[in-house]
This record gives structure tokens, C-alpha cells and sequence, in this order.
């Protein structure tokens, strides 16, 4: 039985469903019957705040009947949200109680629950549960939102290390996902509840100053809408008019991403007017009413009714300067867009006759949501859901235009190539340049909202590794490691057949285990590289066969890999005996320039090269490899052949710069651009003229209008490579600029 304190709670969760739900998606008794038999369930359960249990699932029934008001189902979850994680009772008690509906989404619930054990280990996991809950029903996330919600209202009552760790997750996957779904005031409160125990002093700081000056900014923003409202009443508008206060985080944000104080910003707060109308152009209109009364700012005015946003977000934008010069923020809309800018998806869901996803808008929304999480990478799926969710759930969007008019919506910070690849795989595959408004520019060039973008396309080109480094979007980065994987695959088989040949030509007999010594040896982690090798260069093969057509080389090999293994295992205190203390042993290249080696090894007389795969130069991170006949091979760190050397890792040594250099390396960059008359002197110009570099060799190859270049520098740093690589992408006429591998 229910006391009288909890038939009160009972009675105002029920004034306020029937309130904000739908008539049509009402259903009192199956509410008193969720809050009656919650009751029961958690009735010994008290919360760390010392409060029973029974709050908090009632809190979360209250902040959905207000915030996310859908339908009675969903409040009836989320009172019983609980009680399959934390009572005796299992889901097959309340699905024979509430039925399948009511069953399925606390199940939903449930199972996103319990991951605090190990944040790190447990991040990826919890991702895999939030795309399993989107795709079976969304309001197993509305339930979570207000949970959420509710948890960081009463954060306090947890120990330090789960605040902070409930707090990041809220700003790296929920407040992202409300976002997402529209929910502006979700995510809002979701931001802030968080930033709160993430950065204490910023929040109280941010609020101190808000609160200094919000007396004196509402009499401005009074004084500012006044006049407008004057103006909307005689035009027989019906309306709202009020002002607005960007929330903490935003703030926050803004102030640390764009280096600017408090009292630098000029948005802080702003003015929103809402029009009774069915008629969207009666915004444009009120906006061109606004204009008479106040200058407009033309380059911050932004049109979301033509162009919504991906989550349904439709508004006017504009910047007002006020009689004193002050800009004001002004945003425009109708009652129903300010409901979907307020509710998001629980707006369409409001005016659906069934909680089903029939709604062709919602349904295409709810699409973009799925492909940020579906159509992860087959080769490393767990690294790459956690990538593309950062990349797709979280970033404002710009608005795009092919040269025929087609609109394309990608994240800020998209590229030529992100474009490419937006409309189709094949074109992005095929890009050798773009055309912004006409003018020729380099693929890596970001885009803005308005550009005109066309692709200019070669069907001899093929996608470029460097390509991964600048993209964006999650489509260009599926399709560019999609390609790259199906390409090493077929060079992989094209090297196997090779091979196969070259064994069966040479009739020569061996065993797995010798063949595996011999790659291993070849600084091959498996067969598959092993093959990629080979197809590259044949006689990879050849080197093979050599040692595996005499049984007395293995057996050296294995003698040696013992006898090298045990000389360089020596313990620190075998090697201590031999010298005075440990030390940083300095060794001169030929060059002159000094190199740091990091270990204990008296490494004086051992020689040493830098290898040929990666060219390393002064101020790349570079690290040694001790050959068994060759001494060190200094490679780079990001070099592919460094990862085979890890099968034998006592033998990586650390190494470092030390010092100027005083001679030259053999640096390269790839060019790719526009083949024009005189292109070729102005850039062996720039390269020889600004950085006084001298040019080894070239090599030129053109198709149709294309050229592609390849150019060996004497460098002295990476920097300065680096500087001819920017010098040169700013270069009319060129595409593209990298360095050459």
C-alpha cells in the first residue's frame, strides 16, 4: 500500500502526464500501477543521499513528463527502470506484469547499466550498448537521459573518482547523443551538471560573472526588445519575445577554445522570438521587420528553415547591432520549431498516432543517427566505434553546394576530399583537385558553409595515404580504409602467387615452422606482410628461398638469434661491472650530425646507418634497431618496418637528436597539380630560391591536364621540409603537397 506521502508524488506525476502527453497516449492506470509496484520493489532501498529508493526512479518519471514528454509507456519504464537491475524481481515478472512493450525497454534500460567497474576497459562496451538500444527503441535513451539527469543532480553523494568518471562519460557519449536527438535543454543541463565536477573553479567562476552582470543585461535586453514587440503588435503578430542566457558550458567552451575572456564575449546572452504561426515565412518576414528597426550584421545572418540541420533544428539566426553599437543575437522561429529545437525527437514523436517510427522525417533523422554507429571497420571494430562516434555525434554542420546545386550537409572542418567522398565512393577514390567558387585549390583545403565545390576527378588516380591524415567525415574514413585493406589484400595474393611460383620453379622442400623462422627473420610479423613484400619487390622472395634452400643456415639463424638474444638480456648489474656508470653513449654520423642513444651498451665501435625505407631527418622521432650484421638501423618511429621489429623489441633501442645538424639528408615531397606552362620552374624556384635548398633528382609524369611530381631535397631539418611543404600547398595551380614516403 502506498502512504500518503507517496499518493501525493503519485497524484503530481499525474497532473503533470496529463498536462504535456498527448490525450491519445494517456494511460493513467498503467502509471499508478508502475509507481505501486516500483514502490514495492524498493521499498528496503535507501540511496547514497540516505533518501529511499523509490526517488530517484520517480524523479526520472518526472523530469521525462516534462522535458521528454512521449507517451505513458515510457514513463511506466522508466519507474520500473530499476527494478530488474536492483530487486528481486527479473524482467519476465514485469513483462507478465506490463506486458512486452514495457519489458523490452527496461531490459533496454538494464542493460547500458553497470559499467563503472573499469571506465577505460569498459568505455568501448558501453558504446556497443547505446547503438544496441537506438536500434531497437529509442526510448530506451529518452529513459537514460533522465536518469542521467537525475544521478548528476545528486552527484554529491558519490566519493570523487565516480563523480568525475559519470561526469566525462555524460560529456563524451550522453550529452553528444541529445545533441544529436535535438534535445537542446537535455544537453544543456547534461553539460553543465558535468563541467560542474570536471572543472569546479570554472563553473563557479562562469557563474559568478553571470550572475554580476545579469541584472544589468536583462535592463538592456529589455530596453532592445522593446521597440520589436511595438512593432510585431501592430502587424498583428502573435508572439513570445524574451531574452536568453548561453548555458555555463557553452561559455565555458568558447573561452577556452577561442582564447577570449568573460568580458570579451558579446554573446552571452541574446533574444528569441517565437511566432504563433503556421506559415514559415512569417519569420523571414518578422526578420526583415527586425532589420528595419536595427542594422543587421549580413555575414552572421544564418538560414535553418531552408537548410535545417540534421536533428530537425529549424531557425532564423541574426546579429542586431542596438542603438549603442552592442551586437545582440537574435533567433527567429515558429511555435513548432521551437518545440523540436526544445524536445527534438519527442516533438515528432508527440503528433504520431502510434509509438512506432513510420514518420518519414523522423525516421531519415534516426537514419543519420544509426550510420554514425553501423558500418564500423571489420579490421579493428572496437577502436574505430569509439572514433567514428567522436566524429559524427558532436560536430556543428556546414552547408555545401555542388556545381549543380546539390546540397550537402558535412561536419565543420570537412575537406575537399570529405566532399569528394559525400558524393561517391568512386568520385573520392578518383579526386586530384577541387575548385572552390572557381578557384583552383589543394584537396586538404577546409570548407565553409556556402562554398561551391567541384571535383576535379582522373581515372588513373587511386586514393593517397596521407588523404587519412586530414579527412573527416566518417564515410571518407570508411571508404579510404576499406580501399586501403582491399588493396593490401590483393597485393598480398598478387605476392603469394609470386612466390608459389618461385618455390615451385627451385623444387624446394621446407617445413612451416623453417619458413616462419626465415620471415620472422625478414622482420615479418606473418605470412600475409611477408607476401606484400614480395609483390612490392621479388626479390624479398629470393632472399627467402636462399636461407630455406640450405638447413645449415637455419640452423645459424637459430644459433644466432640465441647467442644475440643472450648477449643483449645481459642484466644491468653484468654490464655495470664492465663500465664506470650508466649513460647516454653520443655517437657522430657521417654528416656531422650528434644523435643521443639512450642504454647501457658500450656502443662506441658499433656502426650504424639510417634506414633506407624512411629516410629519417633531424627532428623526426626516430628509434635503433640492433641488426645482427649491419649494427643500427635508425628508422623512423611511424615507419611500417618498425612494427615488425617489435617481435623482438630487447632489440629497439631509444635514440634522439642531439644537437644542430651540419650536413644534409635526402628528404622528398610528392606534388600534384595543374600541368601549366612554367609550373615546373616556379616551383624548383620556390624550393631552391626561399630555402636555399639544392634539388637531387625529379621526376615528372603528366595526364591531360594533371601532373604529378616527385622531388629529392637535401634537407637539413624536418622543420624546414615541413616549411617547403606549407610554402608550396599555398602555390597556384598545385593540388596537393606531401612528403614523399
Amino acid at each position: 500500500m502506498l502512504g500518503n506521502l507517496y499518493k501525493t508524488k503519485l497524484e503530481e506525476l499525474l497532473v503533470i502526464c496529463r498536462n504535456n502527453l498527448p490525450a491519445n497516449k494517456l494511460n493513467e492506470k498503467l502509471i499508478s500501477d508502475a509507481f505501486s509496484f516500483a514502490h514495492h520493489a524498493h521499498k528496503h532501498d535507501l540511496r547514497k543521499s540516505g533518501e529511499p529508493f523509490i526517488s530517484h526512479p520517480y524523479a526520472v518519471a518526472r523530469i521525462l513528463a516534462t522535458e521528454i514528454p512521449i507517451d505513458s509507456i515510457t514513463i511506466a519504464s522508466s519507474l520500473l527502470h530499476d527494478v530488474a537491475e536492483d530487486t528481486v524481481y527479473t524482467i519476465a515478472d514485469i513483462r507478465e506484469k506490463f506486458g512486452d512493450e514495457v519489458a523490452e525497454i527496461v531490459d533496454g534500460v538494464t542493460k547500458i547499466e553497470g559499467i563503472f567497474g573499469n571506465y577505460e576497459q569498459k568505455l568501448v562496451e558501453t558504446y556497443k550498448k547505446l547503438m544496441f538500444s537506438m536500434t531497437s527503441d529509442l526510448r530506451v535513451m529518452m529513459i537514460k537521459f533522465a536518469d542521467r539527469i537525475h544521478n548528476l543532480r545528486t552527484l554529491e553523494f558519490l566519493e570523487d573518482p565516480r563523480q568525475i568518471r559519470m561526469a566525462q562519460e555524460t560529456l563524451e557519449i550522453f550529452a553528444p547523443i541529445a545533441h544529436r536527438f535535438g534535445l537542446s535543454g537535455i544537453k544543456s543541463e547534461l553539460e553543465d551538471l558535468s563541467l560542474k565536477y570536471i572543472d569546479p573553479t570554472s563553473f563557479d567562476e562562469i557563474s559568478r560573472q553571470l550572475n554580476e552582470v545579469k541584472s544589468e543585461k536583462k535592463r538592456f535586453i529589455r530596453n532592445f526588445i522593446k521597440p520589436i514587440k511595438k512593432r510585431l503588435i501592430k502587424e498583428n503578430y502573435k508572439f513570445e519575445v524574451f531574452g536568453r542566457t548561453k548555458h555555463i558550458y557553452s561559455i565555458y567552451n568558447k573561452i577556452r577554445n577561442k582564447n577570449k575572456t568573460f568580458d570579451e564575449m558579446n554573446d552571452i546572452f541574446a533574444v528569441r522570438i517565437i511566432i504563433d504561426t503556421q506559415n514559415k515565412n512569417d519569420c523571414f518576414a518578422v526578420y526583415g521587420l527586425c532589420s528595419e528597426i536595427y542594422i543587421p550584421v549580413p555575414e552572421r545572418f544564418k538560414d535553418y528553415i531552408s537548410l535545417p540541420k540534421q536533428n530537425g533544428y529549424q531557425s532564423i539566426h541574426t546579429t542586431l547591432l542596438a542603438e549603442d553599437g552592442d551586437p545582440v543575437e537574435v533567433q527567429i522561429r515558429t511555435k513548432d520549431m521551437q518545440e523540436i529545437a526544445e524536445k527534438g525527437i519527442a516533438a515528432h514523436w508527440k503528433y504520431k498516432e502510434k509509438s512506432n517510427l513510420n514518420d518519414i522525417k523522423l525516421e531519415s533523422w534516426l537514419k543519420s543517427v544509426r550510420e554514425a554507429f553501423e558500418n564500423q571497420y571489420k579490421d579493428d571494430p572496437d577502436k574505430n566505434l569509439m572514433e567514428t562516434f567522436k566524429l559524427n555525434l558532436y560536430q556543428d554542420e556546414i552547408y555545401c553546394f555542388t556545381p549543380k546545386g546539390l546540397l550537402k550537409v558535412l561536419p565543420v572542418g570537412a575537406t575537399c576530399v570529405d566532399f569528394a567522398f559525400e558524393i561517391h565512393t568512386e568520385i573520392g577514390y578518383k579526386c586530384i583537385g577541387a575548385k572552390i567558387d572557381r578557384k583552383i585549390v589543394t584537396l586538404d583545403t577546409k570548407l565553409k558553409s556556402g562554398d561551391q565545390i567541384e571535383i576535379i576527378t582522373s581515372k588513373n588516380q587511386t586514393p593517397k595515404r596521407d588523404w587519412e591524415q586530414f579527412v573527416t567525415t566518417h564515410k571518407a574514413k570508411s571508404d579510404l580504409r576499406k580501399y586501403f585493406n582491399l588493396e593490401k589484400r590483393k597485393q598480398s595474393e598478387k605476392g603469394k602467387e609470386i612466390w608459389e611460383k618461385k618455390v615451385k620453379k627451385k623444387k624446394i622442400h621446407f617445413s612451416e615452422e623453417n619458413l616462419q623462422k626465415v620471415i620472422h627473420k625478414l622482420r615479418h610479423k606473418e605470412l600475409s606482410g611477408f607476401y606484400y613484400e614480395i609483390a612490392d619487390d621479388e626479390t624479398k622472395a629470393d632472399d627467402a628461398l636462399n636461407i630455406l634452400s640450405d638447413t645449415t643456415k637455419i640452423q645459424q639463424l637459430d644459433q644466432k638469434v640465441m647467442w644475440n638474444n643472450e648477449l643483449i638480456n645481459k642484466s644491468s648489474e653484468d654490464i655495470s661491472e664492465k663500465i664506470d656508470k650508466q649513460y647516454k653513449e653520443e655517437i657522430h654520423a657521417k654528416n656531422g650530425q650528434l644523435l643521443k642513444i639512450d642504454g647501457d651498451l658500450d656502443l662506441k665501435n658499433l656502426k650504424y646507418e639510417f634506414a633506407k625505407c624512411c629516410n629519417p631527418i633531424p627532428g623526426d622521432e626516430v628509434i635503433g634497431f640492433i641488426t645482427q650484421t649491419e649494427g643500427i638501423k635508425i628508422h623512423r618511429k611511424a615507419c611500417r618496418n618498425v612494427d615488425f621489429y617489435t617481435l623482438d623489441a630487447h632489440r629497439l633501442i631509444e635514440i634522439n637528436w642531439d644537437g644542430e645538424s651540419s650536413g644534409e639528408f635526402n628528404g622528398g615531397v610528392k606534388i600534384i597539380g595543374q600541368n601549366s606552362a612554367g609550373i615546373l620552374n616556379d616551383i624548383t624556384n620556390t624550393i631552391s630560391k626561399n630555402f636555399n635548398v639544392n634539388i637531387k633528382t625529379v621526376n615528372i609524369t603528366t595526364k591531360n591536364s594533371i601532373f604529378e611530381g616527385r622531388f629529392i631535397l637535401e634537407i637539413g631539418t624536418l622543420k624546414q621540409l615541413n616549411d617547403i611543404i606549407e610554402k608550396l600547398n599555398h602555390h597556384e595551380g598545385i593540388f596537393s603537397v606531401s612528403r614523399l614516403e
